[in-house]
């Protein structure tokens, strides 16, 4: 597509009726009538080949098109608003931009921040939640925690704790239960939370992964009935299904480690899964090092 037939009005609108899952919403958020979105939504249609919203019988629903294009415009936002703020008149006051994983920020990060403002009030912070890997070189932001397999190169990096995936559930849920888990089979009863892995790595601690390390153990699992099962393309909303008590999912101890303290989530079986690494990175020389370092130093302390 040619830089100038880029419909940029239509991708704002497409990005606010995704967003709220209702043409009248984005109408009353962007000043519009609701004819007037579903007019600019239909003319990004056009230009796609194919729907983006299935608007009958039922409640207005993404398609898989737009399902597919909705993640790549949110994050693109995400990315005008750092780069806009990056360039306003408050981006010369010290303020540490972070980057880091939606659900670690969410699940992790945001609940300790509290303790951060206590120990570092003159240092303020923007909290950038995405998957999308932003660009430090570019000053999208002044440290990122990366997670991966291994220490990303070219950067200055400091590994800061690994994970471990496990099956984890509302105790609730094993209450209403048929019978008590006892071997790997016993999970079979329940629903399957899954959630995507947007990095395809295919040595991912999915369900597929668990159950065939324990059929190693146990050859007698049988397959699992897909009907039960529950599939988000985020991995928040997966972790929301498990503690409403709607399945068991695979999940990061440090990512609902909260959960886990406070007993909302327990862990359904013992066996478990290397994770991978989160990592401090910023560009060295490039980013406001004293602050960095004492953020460094604070993850490490409250981990």
């Amino acid at each position: 597509m040619a830089e100038r037939s880029i419909p940029v009005r239509g991708i704002a609108v497409f990005e606010a009726a995704a967003r709220a899952v209702s043409f009248h919403a984005a109408a009353d958020e962007l000043n519009l009538t609701p004819s007037a979105v579903s007019h600019q939504i239909r003319l990004l249609e056009d230009i796609c080949g194919q729907p983006l919203f299935r608007r009958r019988p039922g409640p207005l629903m993404l398609t898989g098109a737009g399902e597919r294009l909705f993640p790549a415009i949110r994050n693109g936002f995400d990315g005008f608003a750092t780069a806009i703020a990056s360039a306003s008149a408050g981006a010369g006051r010290h303020l540490l931009r972070v980057t880091s994983p939606n659900a670690f920020a969410s699940r992790w990060l945001v609940p300790r921040l509290p303790r951060w403002r206590e120990e570092h009030p003159k240092i303020p912070l923007e909290i950038i939640g995405t998957d999308s890997v932003l660009d430090l070189r570019a000053g999208n932001a002044d440290v990122a925690i990366r997670y991966a397999h291994r220490m990303p190169p070219d950067f200055t990096a400091q590994e800061l704790f690994r994970d471990t995936f496990f099956p984890v559930c509302s105790p609730e849920l094993l209450v209403k239960g048929t019978r008590q888990i006892e071997r790997a089979a016993d999970l079979l009863q329940y629903p399957l939370i899954h959630f995507d892995w947007m990095n395809r790595d295919r040595e991912a601690p999915t369900w597929p992964q668990w159950l065939a390390t324990a059929r190693s153990v146990d050859p007698g699992i049988p397959d699992t009935n897909e009907a039960w099962d529950l599939s988000f393309r985020e991995e928040l909303h997966a972790i929301d299904a498990v503690v409403a008590g709607q399945g068991i999912a695979i999940c990061s101890d440090v990512v609902v480690s909260r959960e886990l303290k406070s007993g909302a989530l327990i862990k359904a079986h013992d066996l478990s899964l290397p994770g991978y690494g989160f990592y401090l990175v910023s560009v060295p020389n490039h980013s406001p090092q004293p602050h960095v370092e004492a953020f460094s130093a604070w993850l490490i302390s409250v981990a």
